[in-house]
Formats: structure tokens, sequence, C-alpha cells
């Protein structure tokens, strides 16, 4: 069976100051690919690149090297200009929920925004509508569809920011950095909703963090990133009861020395991974 997202030796490089000069690797020859309705995994330490990477496959950083396919399509050269039909299928949950709304418009028009710019043929009663059943699925009243981001806890802003990048029904997305923002209170709703609307959807996803337990609770399979590179890639079970690479460990190490009674709680009581969609609720 053919992946649905296949990333072939990708390399993202950025310019140096000025005074130095030439180019800085973030992402250095990344290969991975991603089946239909997977949850896959990334991370790795503050800076390692991972967010750069999933940037550059939704077409927001262009590519030094190597190539991205989408249903057996290479995107990665398709012009800024053309790449927007792909929006509807590839979306894009952002780290900070605050940051990523605008201040001016109120949740409605916000969450609404998509469906403006990709399916601009429906009728606003009927984006209205939209609106409205996509706030009750993330688990929003109604009412705060009115109100402006100022107005909403974090969790209920970052709620807001998966309605806007399911309204448009993609079937994968980018959730970079989803809870790091939130109070450790609320980052279980948000993983477990996340995990909920999967298992519902059947949609993929590609889930960014630097908490390795996190990330173990939703996704089937991980690989790990260190300094721009992919140093492993296994299933869950693989990566926690055995993991290869130093780093792997280490990275495991310190989720069980800074949360050491949730961390073993949540990979002692782990699901086998062919039964990942129904795994646990996790609990701050």
């Amino acid at each position: 069976m053919s992946a649905m997202l296949e990333v072939r030796n990708a390399t993202v490089t950025f310019p140096r100051p000025a005074a130095d000069g030439g180019r800085l690797t973030a992402v250095g020859g990344a290969t991975f690919a991603l089946q239909a309705g997977e949850i896959l995994g990334l991370v790795g330490e503050s800076g390692c690149g991972k967010s750069s990477l999933g940037r550059a496959i939704l077409g927001l950083v262009p590519l030094a090297a190597g190539e991205i396919r989408w249903r057996g399509r290479r995107i990665d050269t398709v012009p800024r200009e053309a790449f927007r039909p792909l929006r509807r299928e590839l979306q894009l949950v952002f780290q900070d929920p605050a940051a990523s709304f605008d201040p001016r418009m109120t949740i409605a028009e916000s969450v609404a925004e998509p469906l403006r710019a990709l399916v601009p043929q429906l009728s606003a009663p009927d984006r209205a509508a939209r609106v409205e059943a996509i706030l009750g699925e993330v688990g929003l009243a109604v009412e705060l569809a009115a109100r402006y981001p100022h107005q909403l806890s974090g969790g209920q802003l970052q709620r807001a920011g998966i309605a806007r990048a399911l309204i448009v029904d993609p079937a994968f997305l980018v959730c970079d950095e989803p809870v790091s923002a939130l109070d450790v209170s609320v980052q279980g709703q948000i993983v477990n909703l996340l995990a909920r609307i999967r298992r519902e959807r059947g949609l993929a996803c590609l889930f960014i963090s630097h908490n390795l337990a996190v990330v173990a609770h939703l996704a089937e399979r991980i690989l790990v990133m260190h300094r721009g590179r992919i140093i492993e890639d296994g299933l869950r079970d693989e990566i926690l009861q055995a993991p290869r690479h130093p780093y792997t460990r280490t990275l495991l190490d310190s989720v069980l020395a800074v949360e050491p009674v949730a961390a073993r709680r949540l990979i002692a009581a782990r699901p086998s991974s062919r039964d990942a969609v129904a795994a646990p609720e996790l609990t701050p």
C-alpha cells in the first residue's frame, strides 16, 4: 500500500546572520512515510528542526533539497499561489493559540475564515451552521462563538484552533507543539480531544512535541529528531521499551525524571501498537 505522505531526504536551510554568511541547516535529509489515518509522533528538544520540517510539509518554508509527495504527487515544487487547493487537505494546529488568532475577529469569524478562503461558494448561513457544528465537536459552547480571543482561556482557544483546522475536513493535520503553551491541567484534555477526533474522523496526523510522554500516549509510531536529523524511527512500544539511540534513551530518562509518577503510569499502561486508537485517556 502506497503511503499518503512521503518525505524523501528533505533538507531545510535558513540564511545565517549577515555577518556570518552561509546558511544554517535546520533539517538535514529527513526521510519517512505516513499512511492514511496514522498518527506519527515527531519528538526532540527545542531547536532540533521539528517545526521547520512540519512547515516544509505544508509548503510554508521551501526545501533546499529532497522532495515531499502527497498521495503520490510531488508538492514541494508547487508554486505558493497554486498550493491553495491543497490547503483543504493539509492543515496546521499552531503551538500558541493566543498568537494564532486575530484579536480583532470573533471566534466565529476566525473559525469560518478557512471556509471563506477555500470554499468561497458556501453561503453565509451554511458557513455559520458549519462553525456551530465544529465548535460543538471540539467541546466549545456555541455562545463562545461571539467572543474575542482575549475572552477565552488558553485551552478554549486551542480547541477553537483545532476547530479552525478541521472545518474544511482535511485528511492530514500537522500539530506543532499544540499543548506546550497550555497549563498542565489542560494539556491532557487537548491530547484526549485530538485522540477522539482522529478516531472519529480517521485523519492522519504528524504530532510534533518535545514531550515524549505525550507523544507516546497519542502516536502509533515515533520519529526521534536530533540536530536536524531523524535518528530513530519505530513503533511506539519499540521506542519506549528498547530505544536504540543514546539520545532517545536520554529523552525517555528526562521524562521519567521530571514527571516520574505520571510518565511511568502512562508507559506501563500503554496499549499495544495495534490498539493505539483506543488508548486510555491521559490525565494531568
